[in-house]
């Protein structure tokens, strides 16, 4: 199958490693990767933020961008989502109708990766070795919106070397949510306050999950805290190997099991 690969604007410009890994990943799994130069922002943190008509030329830009893509694969669930929840959307109450058509048609075709694998290639054991203590954190947009449930699980316990724990509380928010985390910045501390003492209940050497955003709110929490667990996207994980385990966990949790 050919895959058209969107990074996302915060995968390319924070974690680009990220986006390497899942073009890595679906490569191994015979597929061909390719990634539109003209792509950029879904729109969703213009939508987000109350400015739904400075969004629409954005979503004519993602719809030109990956128009006549087979599939379209991201690392991010809340991407994912706003292009299947937003995108048509604000183009239709902006009277753009076709441009509204075009978008829904592009959603119908555009997948999170742990769906992609699951659901459209049917595969749980992509290959991927990762001898390490692991936790997954559901981000809220994966788990309401996408509804991904257990999909980033079964590929996590095919993962051979990986020792999977589970989260306590695993469902709740760990407060980032784009915007929130700036305009609530107390409630979202507190929220993240909350999310790492249950990570740190694990003694796992690293927190996973499927979205760039929510690893970097956590994972710069518990760098503060000097607490030796490490955020690591699940793309990087399904696309670490014998050969190439990336990357590599140097520190234990201080947190001893």
């Amino acid at each position: 199958m050919r895959v058209a690969l969107f990074a996302t604007c915060l995968v390319d410009t924070m974690v680009p490693q990220v986006a390497r890994a899942t073009a890595t990943l679906l490569q191994r799994l015979g597929h061909e990767v390719v990634v539109p130069p003209s792509q950029a922002c879904c729109g969703q943190m213009h939508v987000n933020t109350g400015y739904r008509r400075e969004a629409v030329p954005i979503v004519a830009n993602h719809v030109r961008a990956f128009a006549g893509a087979e599939a379209v694969v991201a690392p991010s669930g809340s991407c994912v989502a706003s292009i299947h929840h937003q995108q048509a959307m604000v183009a239709r109450r902006a009277g753009e109708h076709a441009l509204a058509d075009d978008a829904e048609a592009l959603a119908a075709r555009t997948y999170e990766l742990s769906q992609f694998l699951v659901d459209v290639l049917g595969v749980t054991d992509v290959g991927a070795y990762y001898p390490h203590r692991v936790t997954y954190h559901p981000t809220c947009h994966s788990l309401r919106m996408l509804k991904v449930g257990d999909r980033p699980l079964q590929l996590l316990r095919a993962v051979r070397g990986l020792d999977l724990v589970e989260l306590p509380g695993a469902e709740s928010c760990c407060g980032f949510g784009g915007t929130f985390a700036v305009k609530n910045a107390d409630t979202s501390t507190a929220m993240l306050t909350d999310k790492m003492a249950a990570v740190l209940s694990t003694h796992a050497e690293v927190c996973t999950a499927g979205d760039a955003s929510c690893l970097m709110h956590i994972g710069g929490g518990l760098s503060r805290l000097r607490s030796g667990t490490r955020t690591v996207h699940l793309a990087e994980i399904l696309a670490s190997t014998e050969e190439n385990v990336s990357p590599t966990q140097t520190t234990a949790p201080a947190v001893p099991a």
